[in-house]
């Protein structure tokens, strides 16, 4: 390509738009002393963009999905979860039951109001599992439930719709003084009383078993949550835990024989572990060789990958700097048929051999190494602005090798601050992997993947 410098002073700042190497145009030259003049130069390449499946993601959370849910374009998504329970140190019943039985043990699933996707009136069936082997800390979601429960015993099951019409509008809407709900949905599961009883009559046999989480972790290794009857929705659990429920004897005001119910309550909080699996099927028409679309889809569905030829860019600029590569990801509109998933709201972009140690190392975007961009939805895109800093990253490190990206659906951890002038800013304080049902059909013809690059070449 036959490229014509741009000259323009060193003290005059421009923006480039767009265009191309071929066609351009003398700006501010005639206003500068000719030893200030310096050329700029503009370049057009083309990257490309695939889907890659992507089995599993890393997801350390005291949160889970669970449920099945089927789009037309996307596929099946089944979605559950092991989890440990926290025990305090030096754990004791508050109080002694009578003849030393307990009364009743459960298990509670907790999401909030309009904390799911799907049908809310679909009719699904949750069950629990013991786990029999200790748990691993892989915080990835393609484990294998089979490698750590007995499924041929079950310790309670219970149907449920994500929405729940008995319960009134006065009790659904009702909030405290500060303005929170009142009601919280739940999904209780009876278990057996025996499960409970354990639990008393070890802490009466085996105190040391409850002085440390690692010594009941032996003891109890947690259950396994899964829906086995159901498709159509898929809930955001907030919390879970198993309470056992008993009565004690105690005196009156007057000294009479009383008796008054208590409950001990095992959460599972961030101390301990929860392992959250999502297993995905149908995605073979996602990836299959496309020349206009490239998808992504969560949770641990498909990603895109962006090659973008850095051997190329840094043939044709040769020590020239690089100034600017800005990059917008264009989407094709949403789907409109009823319970369409939505577009993700973040999208991360990072080179693809960061992965493995991005969310492990508890990483966020710094507009050097890793990139963010806000969904767009009037103009449909994700615009991650000018990503020079990553081109120049990897031309130091890996002159002789293109530069492979991934786009990657993340969820947004914000807090705000204030500065001088009292203006509020948010900022980044994590990233996760995103792991409610999303999808979106990123643009890929030749305009859509066109990058442009505008260096400067110091004399």
């Amino acid at each position: 390509m036959n490229i014509k410098p741009l000259l323009i002073g060193l003290g005059l700042g421009i923006t480039i738009l767009s265009g191309c190497s071929d066609d351009l145009n003398l700006v501010g030259s005639t206003i500068q002393p000719d030893g200030d003049k310096m050329p700029v130069y503009v370049d057009t390449f083309q990257m490309q963009a695939t889907t890659l499946l992507m089995d599993s993601v890393y997801a350390r959370t005291t949160s889970g999905l669970l449920g099945e849910f089927y789009d037309p374009l996307y596929g099946n998504v089944k979605s559950d979860y092991i989890c440990q329970f926290y025990c305090p140190d030096d754990f004791k019943f508050k109080k002694e039951p009578i003849n030393g039985q307990i009364d009743s043990v459960d298990f509670k699933i907790m999401y909030q109001n309009s904390a799911w996707v799907g049908d809310s009136l679909a009719p699904m069936r949750a069950q629990i599992y013991q786990v029999t082997k200790e748990l691993e800390r892989d915080f990835y979601t393609n484990f294998d439930p089979l490698e750590y429960c007995d499924m041929t015993q079950s310790l309670g099951m219970q149907t449920y719709t994500a929405y729940d019409n008995s319960i009134p509008d006065s009790i659904r809407g009702a909030k405290d003084s500060d303005g929170y709900p009142l009601y919280t949905p739940t999904i209780t599961i009876r278990m057996p009383k025996e499960f409970g009883q354990k639990f008393y009559d070890e802490s009466v046999k085996n105190p040391s078993t409850f002085n440390s989480q690692e010594n009941f972790n032996k003891f109890f290794q947690g259950l396994y949550v899964t829906n086995t009857y159901g498709s159509g929705n898929i809930l955001q659990i907030n919390y879970s835990a198993i309470s056992i429920y008993y009565k004690y004897n105690l005196k009156g005001s007057q000294g009479q024989d009383s008796t008054a119910r208590a409950s001990e309550t095992f959460n599972v909080t961030k101390e301990v572990l929860q392992l959250n699996r999502f297993k995905n099927t149908d995605l073979n028409s996602l990836l299959e060789p496309s020349d206009s679309i490239a998808y992504l889809k969560t949770p641990a569905g498909v990603y895109t990958q962006l090659t973008i030829p850095a051997q190329d860019i840094v043939d044709r600029i040769g020590d020239r700097v690089i100034n600017n590569i800005p990059l917008t990801m264009k989407a094709y509109p949403q789907e409109e048929w009823q319970w369409a998933l939505p577009a993700p709201a973040n999208l991360l972009l990072l080179p693809k051999d960061s992965l493995p140690t991005f969310f492990v190392n508890n990483k966020i975007e710094d507009n050097k190494t890793a990139f963010r961009a806000d969904y767009n939805a009037s103009s449909r895109s994700y615009p991650f602005g000018n990503i020079a800093n990553l081109m120049q990253e990897h031309i130091k490190n890996n002159p002789d090798k293109d530069m492979v990206l991934l786009l990657i659906p993340v969820e947004r951890i914000t807090a705000k601050s204030n500065s001088y002038y009292g203006q509020s800013q948010t900022y980044t304080t994590a990233l996760n992997n995103y792991l409610l049902p999303s999808g979106v059909k990123l643009l890929k013809s030749e305009d859509a993947t066109k990058i442009i690059v505008t260096t400067t070449e110091y004399k």
